[in-house]
């Protein structure tokens, strides 16, 4: 059943009534052209757009655009698109993002394939970071450079731009809007003979009348560092040809235009994928004798083609080579492959005179699968008797139409080209239930090498208690997440800049958390009541309003009174009962870094910074958990940008018991304070709470520092960007710190009434109960 756009109403609801029409008018394309799926993608697209505040011409565009870009590249380039418009948001405006979404169809007509597509969306990001300014005038005049450049030709055209014109703004609109000399002189530079996106029907037309039947044909760019190169190739079933071909010199001196070299190329893939087949029986072979079966292969399918279509001998001569000065491997190669196609051809090089005859000797077997291996066996022998050097990398073909036979060495039943090392095999990972954990398990402690690794959902238990996990002795390692982080002199954002690792804390003695709730368990009495009195809970009569469940006959009374007595009566008589429940979530977020470690002002001897830390978050957690309201105490500390190691000690769901306690005991401090990756990972965790109040409560004892930032300026302006980003997600952030000197920073970044400096650091146990009841209120 057909998706309608009446299913997707709460979608439509936000976008507004204006960008509804639009999407009204684009909704028959898009349901022609994406699937269920994609169709979800678009319009949640447009939804995320929306919830940007960039005003609706930026969804409308993307509304439009969307649909056409699908048609010609196929709907997964639309989250490429929605992706990299994403990641261009912070660094440009929004009239930038709506040339993006209204250029996008005009690029993906004249690429043609998806790869090509995220290579030009990844052009436009690398211009972005160079030179921001350069992008607008640039999509201005991006059909007139499409119609003349390759994305490749677009590529080193824009990276001349930029290197010339780096620090001249005014040299750069110029450039990049295609109004100086030097654009142009660049651009007719850089401009192809024949693109293939001009001619690709004519060449599907061109192939269904030669053999009958469709041929998928993709274009394909040598300046992406692929193994691609500028050679055509045949993979997945696809035929892929360079996205230009220019005007080839023939032997006689004359010049092949670039169309002839595309029929060629298709006519000569097309061959294979008509005539040839995977060589399963020829594994192991050295580059040469692959390369002399290549050739030999190359000749039969061309002579089984020319035998059904005369003319393809003549487009197929002309551009192979005939001179017979140069020995080097190309040139023997190339003169090989023009003496087994044309029958009047005669070369004197021993290896090309072998092949003829080798070839002319089994006409007879042109059909025969194995022949093409037979022969290129025999010469490849001959070759190294000859001392014939041959090098893959240097020795390309000299002709500019044939493939690189990967067709005829890649299985096409492989799932995927996986590299295994000598006598590695692939590890399978098996999702199992415990009793086949339980009844099947061979090994429990299996080293990284195992062939098969049994996974269970949750920890798998011994009988004393201890899970497999602590008794294997390794931690595993989470799903690394990755986060911004702000750069404040650029003012531009780095995506996925810092990288959070949740690590498993480990386990103390709980007598050490014990020991401090008897020590303050008169606090922990006195603050569950002052929290109880400040937010009670239960059913609450509220009187003097208009409407309500009921009647105040006090109040109705006093009103008959007043209108008796002529005066104007109080219309509040009624009364409104509801239920007040305290709904919030708390997250306490503790600084583990090495300074944690130092002993602490005030404190008598061997007390530490993270000993008065442990025991305040023991007598919050002992007042929360008698209350029942639902908390969460995480911590964390940094080495670098790429790891910011992150603790649960307690998660929200979590029942406060003994594990909980242990983990708080074994709380210690090591490594730097990247504090604006942890508040990002523990605002992320807080915001999947359905509470209406959420909180973080970060507990430090200094200023934001790692050790790959020398500026000190660099994590504050971070961390208060934030701070800033989970105040418009509606998460509050107070930070309580240990540090004398923060009033020198501490308040730019978590701004005014949103912290607490601690001069008496001896006080911790008893402020931060009840910091937390002033928080709460």
């Amino acid at each position: 059943m057909a998706l309608q756009l009446s299913d997707y109403q709460d979608i439509i609801d936000d976008l507004g009534d204006t960008t509804n029409e639009v999407l009204e008018a684009n909704w028959q394309e898009a349901a022609r052209v994406f699937s269920p799926r994609g169709l979800d993608t678009y319009l949640r697209g447009a939804a995320g757009l929306k919830s940007l505040g960039r005003g609706t011409d930026l969804v409308e565009s993307f509304l439009e655009a969307a649909p056409l870009v699908a048609r010609e590249v196929g709907e997964q380039a639309v989250s490429e698109l929605l992706s990299a418009a994403i990641q261009m948001f912070s660094k440009t405006s929004a009239s930038v993002l709506v040339l993006l979404f209204a250029t996008a169809p005009t690029a993906a007509a004249r690429l043609g394939e998806l790869e090509l597509f995220k290579g030009y969306l990844s052009l436009l990001n690398h211009l972005l970071a160079q030179a921001p300014r350069a992008l607008r005038p640039m999509l201005e005049k991006l059909d007139v450079l499409l119609a003349h450049l390759t994305l490749g030709g677009l590529r080193r055209w824009a990276m001349w731009g930029i290197s010339a014109y780096r620090n001249d703004f005014n040299g750069q609109a110029e450039y990049f809007g295609l109004k100086n000399d030097s654009a142009m002189s660049v651009m007719k530079k850089e401009q192809r003979g024949v693109l293939f996106v001009d001619v690709q029907r004519r060449l599907i037309m061109y192939l269904r009348a030669l053999w009958g039947r469709d041929f998928f044909l993709r274009p394909t760019s040598g300046d992406f560092e692929t193994r691609e190169g500028y050679r055509p190739y045949i993979e997945a079933n696809f035929i892929h040809l360079p996205d230009a071909f220019d005007d080839f010199t023939l032997p006689n001196g004359e010049k092949a235009n670039g169309m002839d070299v595309y029929r060629a190329a298709a006519a000569h893939t097309a061959a294979h994928v008509v005539y040839s087949r995977y060589y399963h029986d020829a594994q192991g072979l050295t580059p040469l004798q692959q390369a002399m079966v290549g050739v030999v292969e190359d000749a039969r399918v061309e002579t089984l083609a020319v035998k059904d279509f005369p003319g393809l001998l003549t487009l197929w001569k002309n551009l192979l080579p005939a001179d017979s000065q140069d020995n080097s491997a190309a040139s023997v190669l190339g003169r090989m492959a023009r003496g087994l196609l044309d029958n009047d051809y005669r070369d004197d090089h021993p290896l090309v005179e072998a092949a003829t005859a080798l070839f002319a000797q089994h006409s007879e077997r042109l059909n025969d699968q194995t022949l093409a291996l037979d022969i290129g066996l025999q010469l490849a022998e001959q070759a190294t008797f000859l001392g014939f050097q041959y090098n893959p990398r240097q020795d390309q073909p000299t002709n500019p139409y044939r493939d690189d036979n990967r067709y005829l060495w890649q299985s096409p039943d492989d799932p995927e080209n996986t590299v295994l090392l000598p006598g590695q095999t692939q590890q399978v990972r098996k999702y199992v239930s415990v009793m086949e954990m339980v009844m099947g398990l061979d090994v429990e402690y299996a080293g990284d090498d195992a062939q098969e690794i049994w996974v269970l959902e949750t920890e798998f238990f011994h009988d004393d208690g201890t899970t497999l996990n602590e008794k294997e002795g390794k931690e595993p390692v989470a799903s690394p997440v990755h986060y911004p982080e702000w750069d404040y002199q650029t003012q531009l954002e780095r995506p996925n800049w810092v990288t959070v690792l949740e690590k498993r804390p480990k386990r103390g003695d709980t007598d050490l958390i014990e020991q401090a709730v008897a020590k303050h368990k008169p606090i922990i009495q006195r603050l569950k009541r002052l929290i109880e009195a400040a937010q009670p809970q239960g059913v609450i009569r509220q009187r003097n309003v208009e409407d309500g469940d009921t009647i105040d006959l006090n109040a109705a009374v006093q009103a008959m009174v007043d209108i008796r007595m002529g005066k104007q009566p109080n219309p509040r008589i009624n009364i409104r009962t509801r239920l007040q429940i305290r709904d919030l979530s708390v997250l306490l977020l503790i600084d583990l870094s090495e300074s944690t470690n130092d002993q602490a002002r005030g404190a008598a001897d061997g007390v530490k910074v993270i000993d008065l830390a442990r025991e305040a978050t023991a007598l919050l957690a002992e007042a929360l958990h008698k209350i029942g309201d639902p908390f969460a105490i995480h911590g964390f500390d940094s080495n670098g940008r790429h790891d910011v190691e992150y603790f649960r000690f307690k998660d929200f769901d979590a029942p406060y018991n003994d594990t909980v306690k242990g983990r708080l005991a074994a709380m210690g401090g090591k490594l730097s304070t990247r504090m604006g990756a942890a508040l990002r990972h523990a605002g992320q965790l807080l915001s999947q709470r359905a509470s209406q109040k959420k909180l973080i409560l970060l507990l430090t004892d200094g200023e934001p520092a790692d050790n790959d930032v020398r500026d000190p300026q660099y994590l504050r302006h971070d961390t208060r960007r934030a701070v800033e980003e989970l105040t418009r997600r509606g998460i509050r952030t107070f930070c309580m710190t240990l540090d004398p000197q923060a009033d020198q920073y501490v308040e730019r970044i978590f701004g005014a009434k949103h912290y607490l400096v601690l001069d008496n650091i001896t006080r911790l146990p008893e402020k931060l109960p009840a910091l937390y009841l002033g928080m709460t209120r």
